[in-house]
């Protein structure tokens, strides 16, 4: 925090456009300073400290993450390999038409052009 008035010549020119509309707005209100006599900065001294996290929270998490990973790492082709199994013994036990095929596809569609949607909107 600044406790003094800042000069215009002290404000440097950003190369970006939004940076120089910015600076240029500091540099138009940069003789505006209400001195305050430290209040400011007493005000900002009296606010309690923010809470820090414990030393070991962070190799816990990491410590969690990598064993959880190694379990994935182990189990996953067995995994892939069982769903492979069950999902070609399911396709071949029931004949599907193209009429059963086309609904389906065209439920996935829509359901992926929707979820689509919806991520352009939020972005």
């Amino acid at each position: 925090m600044i406790d003094r008035p800042v000069a215009a010549a002290e404000i440097a020119e950003p190369a970006d456009w939004l940076d120089r509309v910015l600076a240029d707005d500091a540099r138009e209100h940069a003789g505006n300073y209400v001195d305050d006599d430290g209040f400011a900065a007493k005000v900002m001294q009296k606010l309690p400290a923010p809470i820090a996290l414990p030393a070991w929270r962070k190799p816990a998490i990491a410590m969690l993450w990598g064993v959880a990973g190694v379990g994935l790492a182990i189990t996953l082709p067995g995994v892939v390999v069982d769903v492979a199994r069950e999902a070609f013994k399911l396709f071949a036990a029931k004949p599907f038409s193209l009429s059963e095929m086309a609904a389906v596809l065209a439920v996935l569609g829509m359901g992926t052009w929707t979820m689509a949607i919806v991520a352009w909107k939020r972005a």
